[in-house]
């Protein structure tokens, strides 16, 4: 806490290590906070001193100009400057100081629950009549439509492509929110991890924190996490939520113009959302403000006050002292800017930062299927070809250079527009092209894509296509027509069509005739429009030449081709981070090796060396609870390397399956061994089935295997745990249960081993990428050009090494938990006991490792380990 509050106060950037179970989250809740409260208080004190000096000398100033002689003649100009810069400033001072009052005031008020609760209950009418206007429009979209029901499908006029304007009526309805509820933002302390559900751990070790009481807590979700309009959430993808909730919102403006007046054109009633209103939206961020509040917490507060969490929670921000956040919505500076999310002189913490490279990787590249391709050309130009009539004309010539770019993506993958993808044969392969060539090879160089990207931006083309592809191809929806209308009907019959060929060609591909399920899910994927995901990929075509990479994938068939951009430089989306931000913090249970995150993230983003502080610390628990092992060989002198050329050799595979065989044998509870991929735990597994090996370790421990859908996970988790309890319990032949689990895979992190559960952690080999991966050697080439050699390594050959080791790493930490924890690590490969690979193991575990370069003295440390425990335990 002491090392986090330094860094703080000095503007630093921290890279902070505390292994689980230690107390991370109210270490930086504490430390955090601490800061932020003497912080206000110093700076509370030192306005005031100004202010007092500034009058001070604003007075006295005015008492020489009166006092001075008439015949000296002073700089008259110049001394009604300096006067008015000084009056301006105490006017500045003045008015600071009383907005902080005012809105400390409002927060006691708040926190005091007095005069709120009548403001619900003010407007209970106009809600009801807002429930009747919903069932109404509802009604009535059951009803024939006139000729304006396409009227919010149209694309707007587009007047201007002037860059130099900060707004524009083309915004999404997120941007036109009411004066009066936007605020300054004060100074906080944005808290970001990788999953809601690391968040909501957080939240609570705040509420149980002696800051609970005192501190304007607001956490951010999606509207997918957020919604409680069932009318919306029941759509179930993030894309069309988003576009239902913003066309709710733009009907919402539009009913407002009318009520004042404004004349609307004929035309059924549009459906609005009734928990987007003023006044129950100010009342429920004031809510949020006052008491601590986690995701499932403020799903229940936006029920009970009848208003939406998503926008009380983002109206929330300006006066939030801690705001708690997923990754995406702060590394990401259009989600950023949406969110209104600033980030000038705050402080921000990523917690479970160990992947941050490859996290910022991942959100700012794009990738696009050839079949994705083909059905965003069909749908947007029969999308211009309906409206075609109402289209202004600079909305075509956009319209038409989008489709210039979709036709050039596709002819670089061997295809053309207006077939079936299915169909199209391409000669597999896989090409690397910087950003310029591949415009070239693609014949779009001549687009400017900075402009397409403002026009998606300012007409919301993506939304406007979502919704007319919902509307006349979603699944199991007909096609709005008048019974004159065949003129209409025949305009969207080709698009029908092709969805349906598409539809029954990928259906038939990839689902079984009979999986109803699969069908449905099949269907609701070529229902939607894959628009936002090109607007993505012409955004990923802007960036530096020298930053990114795109990636051809010819798989044989045009549908199953790609073409993917590669970000090979998150730190340039990173500096803006670091050069707004007062201090960064970036922490994690598992941050080594750190070397990578200088390199790539801090010293490539400009942040010099004097500005990095690191912190790391031990475990809690005694260093009899662990016991990690490097193992050299096993049980029959069989040397372990588990290097890509030997380790399919049945040899190593039954050596694999003795050692995992003894250690069952010691071991009580549950055993989770890790393997270096999927594959090679089918491929080990189907070897130990034919030759016996399975069998003999189903006779000790029931076995159980990580399953490849993350929806099967959770069941799997609670069969084994059940499995360990019921062993544990009840004794008899079965000692617990044994997971084959792989590295990097649903159960590798965030997934809790503590006590029975992981007793003994495997991990069998070292778990490099695949050096063969064409983004990997690209990455590789990258880092060897741009960074600097260290060690007698080249940066492509660290950052396999890094990877490999931060892998282990989490894998490993699975087992200790929290102080009274104990486990066993074995690590099954000879090439653990180089030096430089241990110096990569967290420290907590590196100083407690002990090599064997034989099988018999490993064993006899790992009977004693546990014989130990029990006899404690008794």
């Amino acid at each position: 806490m002491q090392a986090l509050y330094s860094a703080l106060d000095q503007s630093k950037v921290g890279i902070f290590e505390s292994p689980t179970g230690t107390g991370k989250s109210l270490s930086l809740i504490c430390g955090a906070l601490s800061w932020l409260t003497d912080f206000e208080e110093r700076r509370r004190k030192e306005t005031a001193a100004l202010l007092e000096e500034r009058e001070t000398v604003l007075s006295s100033s005015v008492a020489e100009a009166s006092t001075a002689s008439l015949s000296a003649e002073p700089d008259w100009i110049t001394d009604f400057v300096q006067k008015k810069a000084e009056r301006d400033l105490v006017s500045k001072l003045k008015e600071d100081e009383l907005k902080r009052k005012k809105r400390e005031e409002r927060l006691e008020m708040i926190r005091n629950n007095a005069q709120l609760k009548y403001a619900m209950k003010r407007k209970s009418c106009e809600e009801d009549e807002a429930f009747k206007l919903l069932q109404l429009s509802k009604e009535e979209q059951t009803e024939t439509p006139g000729d304006e029901e396409d009227e919010e499908l149209v694309i707007a006029e587009y007047e201007s492509d002037d860059e130099s304007k900060s707004k524009s009526r083309f915004c999404g309805a997120e941007e036109e929110e009411d004066d009066e509820l936007v605020e300054e933002h004060v100074t906080k302390i944005y808290y970001c991890s990788r999953t809601h559900s690391q968040l909501a751990q957080f939240v609570h070790e705040v509420q149980k924190s002696p800051f609970s009481k005192n501190i304007s807590l607001v956490t951010l979700g999606s509207r997918q996490n957020l919604c409680v309009n069932e009318e919306v959430r029941h759509l179930g993808s993030v894309q069309r939520i988003n576009d239902r909730c913003m066309e709710m919102q733009k009907n919402k403006h539009e009913k407002q113009h009318h009520e004042e007046g404004v004349k609307r054109k004929r035309g059924h009633a549009k459906a609005v959302c009734p928990y987007y209103k003023a006044s129950a939206l100010q009342q429920m961020r004031d809510d949020v403000l006052g008491t601590v509040h986690d995701i499932e917490q403020l799903l229940k507060l936006g029920k009970e006050k009848h208003s939406c969490p998503y926008y009380a929670s983002r109206l929330a921000i300006p006066p939030a002292q801690l705001v708690v956040l997923p990754y995406q919505m702060v590394l990401h500076e259009a989600t950023r800017k949406a969110a209104g999310i600033q980030l000038k002189g705050q402080v921000m913490i990523i917690d479970e930062a160990h992947n941050l490279s490859d996290t910022l990787s991942c959100i700012h590249s794009a990738e696009l299927t050839g079949a994705q391709l083909c059905r965003a050309h069909a749908q947007l130009t029969q999308y211009a070809d309906r409206f075609k009539g109402r289209l202004k004309a600079k909305n075509l010539m956009y319209i038409k250079q989008i489709l210039f770019v979709i036709e050039g993506l596709v002819r670089v993958l061997g295809g053309k527009v207006g077939q079936n993808p299915q169909s199209q044969p391409t000669q597999a392969g896989t090409e690397m092209l910087t950003i310029n060539n591949f415009l070239f090879k693609a014949q779009i160089d001549n687009i400017n894509l900075f402009k397409l990207q403002k026009y998606f931006e300012k007409s919301m083309i993506s939304r406007k296509l979502g919704g007319f592809v919902e509307k006349y191809a979603g699944s199991g929806m007909s096609v709005h027509t008048q019974s004159s209308s065949n003129k209409e009907n025949r305009r969207t019959e080709g698009l029908n069509r092709y969805l349906q060929t598409l539809q029954s060609n990928q259906s038939g591909a990839t689902v079984p005739s009979d999986d109803q399920q699969g069908s449905v899910e099949a269907e609701k994927v070529l229902s939607a429009s894959p628009m936002m995901q090109i607007e993505g990929f012409f955004m990923s075509l802007t960036n530096s030449n020298a930053d990114g990479r795109v990636v051809l994938h010819r798989q044989g068939t045009l549908s199953e081709s790609s073409v993917k951009f590669l970000l090979l430089n998150p730190a340039v989306h990173f500096a803006q981070v670091l050069k707004e931000c007062r201090a960064v913090i970036i922490a994690g249970g598992t941050m080594q090796p750190v070397s990578d995150f200088k390199q790539e993230l801090l010293f490539s983003a400009g942040v010099g060396e004097e500005r990095i502080t690191e912190f790391s610390c031990g475990h809690v628990i005694p260093p009899e609870n662990i016991l990690p092992i490097v193992l050299c060989s096993g049980p029959s002198g069989q040397e372990l390397e588990f290097t890509f050329q030997n380790r399919d050799s049945p040899r190593m595979m039954d050596e694999t399956g003795r050692i995992l065989s003894n250690i069952c044998n010691v071991v009580p509870g549950g055993v989770v061994c890790f393997f270096p991929s999927y594959e090679y735990s089918r491929r080990i597994v189907s070897h130990w089935e034919a030759s016996g090996t399975l069998t003999r370790l189903a006779n000790k421990k029931k076995i159980f295997q990580e399953p490849k859908k993350a929806s099967q996970v959770e069941q799997v988790l609670n069969e084994f745990s059940r499995c360990i309890r019921r062993c544990v319990q009840d004794g008899g032949t079965l000692t617990g249960a044994l997971l084959f689990s792989v590295v990097g895979g649903k159960m590798s992190e965030g997934i809790n081993f503590s006590d029975d559960l992981g007793r003994c952690v495997v991990m069998v080999g070292m778990p490099y990428p695949n050096i063969k991966s064409p983004e990997l050697q690209e990455k590789m080439t990258y880092l060897d050009k741009h960074l600097c050699h260290s060690g007698g390594k080249s940066p492509g050959q660290a950052l396999i090494e890094n990877l490999c080791m931060k892998a282990v790493n989490q894998s490993i930490g699975r087992a200790i938990r929290h102080r009274g924890d104990y486990s066993s690590i074995v690590l099954c490969d000879r090439r653990y006991s180089r030096p430089a690979t241990l110096s990569k193991l967290p420290t907590w575990i590196k100083d407690r490792t002990s090599t064997h370069q034989s099988f018999g003295p490993a064993f006899a440390a790992l009977r004693k380990f546990f014989l130990e425990k029990k006899q404690k335990q008794v």
